[in-house]
């Protein structure tokens, strides 16, 4: 399926099957708003639950926090967004669009990936078994010619943001004859910077309330939180916080369905350490978070790094994980060595002191910190796209069917009674009742099972029980498996316990 195609059937198939629909719709939506449908909750609430496992309960010296959504506005000027959180936009005066001056470089860097991936295909085709992919990679000059022109591309655009230099970003943009995609035309305004916070307001009466900000970020809870959790916790360095949350942004390009949208959800780490061991940290986190994702089973040619060219005012480290989703590689997870910047500037603001007593050093310092951020939403779409697929079977029908990792499929288990008479609801329902402790399930009886089969396929159900006359007899069912189809005659009790192994965290995140 083509990527285009791809990415509409996931926006199709996410409304027709109850994951996401579009926020306020009976009124013609809200943009860049979403809501998440009975099957989009809970298959966000099963990534939320994997991550925070492997996050919190999985590490001893890492606990949760949940802090406000309201906060102090002092807060977002000592953090630096009051002055720095903007977004270099520029329009194009034909169309009267607005777009994201960066993210207009960005993908015609990526058409150049587009293009080398063409050539990676025509050069497997025309070698066939002795292709080296890794070799071409490195030696064909057409594709080092890409390469080299896209690095240089990014390198100038993230100097030009870095320096401020937005008349080179506009330069830029001429330089590389980019066209505007509503209009195609190259008539440009200059690139300004728009800040991105929500403005809100706290109190009674217009005249006593206090201008306050929904929070972009949910990073800035944990860091004025740090001493409390600290001494009530009794944590010793290194220790990280963690906590999942909404954060909003006033995004003027929202685009790409979930993957930008003004009103979103993060899965943040701050993990604090003694000055100095930043860069081993930094490494750590990396690779620790990398595996997090390939365990997954996505696969692992689908992620890749992303160093950043332009570090925020905070950092002196950052990259990105960025998976490989329909529309290209693009961010899914940020790990940035913030150094001391945040707590040295609540602490300048505040005029509270936010050091720590470190006994073996026997000193009292600020500690450096290092962050991972990855967007629940980002990530529920890269592995919504991922699971999508269409099959052509052997009988010449196909099957759409949502290939999604059993630990985090809404439902694990479908109990199906093979006709709606002779008995059969009724055991199916009990099993029903009995598997619902320990797992969710859904109970179907209408249709032919065939097509019961069909509808569990496209909502991701891992396994379906189905429940006919010889269970009568014996207390077996068949168990059937959605990535294979195959089927396989088992006890009640083994049926439950081998469904119960392939949906645990323990199976998926054991290899951790």
């Amino acid at each position: 399926m083509a990527n285009q195609e791809l990415f509409k059937k996931v926006l199709s198939h996410a409304k027709e099957y109850g994951f996401v629909f579009q926020s306020s719709e009976i009124y013609d939506g809200l943009s860049a708003v979403y809501d998440y449908g009975q099957q989009g909750v809970a298959l966000k609430k099963n990534l939320r639950d994997y991550w925070w496992k492997a996050m919190v309960q999985l590490n001893e010296n890492i606990v949760g926090l949940d802090a406000a959504i309201l906060m102090h506005p002092t807060t977002w000027k000592a953090s630096g967004h009051v002055d720095a959180f903007n977004d270099p936009l520029i329009d194009n005066k034909d169309s009267k669009k607005r777009y994201r001056a960066d993210v207009l470089v960005e993908d015609y860097v990526g058409k150049l990936e587009t293009k080398i991936e063409k050539e990676v295909k025509k050069a497997a085709k025309r070698f066939g078994d002795a292709f080296d992919k890794e070799q071409f990679l490195a030696t064909n000059p057409r594709v080092l010619g890409y390469k080299e022109k896209g690095d240089a591309i990014l390198k100038r655009l993230g100097k030009s943001l870095e320096n401020e230099d937005l008349a080179d970003v506009k330069s830029l943009i001429e330089e590389l004859e980019i066209v505007c995609p509503v209009s195609g035309s190259k008539n440009w305004t200059e690139v300004k910077q728009f800040n991105l916070m929500f403005g809100t307001k706290l109190g009674a009466s217009a005249e006593s309330a206090t201008e306050l900000y929904l929070r972009p970020e949910t990073a800035q809870g944990i860091f004025v939180n740090f001493l409390n959790v600290q001494k009530t916790g009794r944590m010793k360095l290194p220790f990280g916080i963690a906590q999942t949350g909404k954060a909003f942004r006033n995004e003027i390009v929202a685009r790409q369905f979930i993957f930008r949208m003004r009103e979103f959800e993060q899965m943040e780490m701050q993990f604090f350490i003694p000055p100095g061991t930043q860069k081993e940290w930094y490494a750590h986190w990396k690779e620790t978070r990398l595996k997090w994702h390939h365990s997954l089973g996505l696969g692992e040619d689908n992620y890749r790094f992303h160093d950043h060219e332009k570090l925020a005012h905070y950092a002196d480290a950052a990259c990105d994980i960025e998976f490989k989703f329909p529309f290209g590689f693009k961010e899914l997870e940020g790990i940035h060595s913030r150094t001391d910047f945040d707590l040295s500037s609540h602490e300048e603001f505040s005029g509270k002191k936010l050091q720590y007593f470190d006994p073996e050093r026997q000193e009292n310092y600020v500690p450096y910190v290092l962050e991972t951020s990855i967007g629940l939403d980002r990530l529920f779409l890269a592995v919504f796209s991922h699971a999508l697929q269409e099959e052509s079977l052997e009988d010449g029908s196909s099957r759409t069917v949502l290939r999604l990792p059993a630990v985090v499929a809404p439902t694990k288990v479908a109990v199906l009674p093979l006709v709606k008479k002779d008995g059969l609801p009724a055991i199916a329902k009990t099993l029903t009742e009995e598997l619902k402790w320990d797992m969710t399930v859904a109970y179907d009886e209408k249709d032919a099972v065939g097509r019961r089969y069909r509808r569990q396929d496209a909502l991701g159900t891992p396994f379906c029980i189905t429940v006919d006359h010889q269970t009568v007899e014996d207390q077996t069912v068949t168990i059937r498996y959605r990535d294979t189809m195959a089927q396989e005659r088992l006890t009640m009790t083994e049926a439950k316990a081998k469904i119960s192994k392939a949906v645990s965290f323990q199976n998926w995140l054991g290899q951790l």
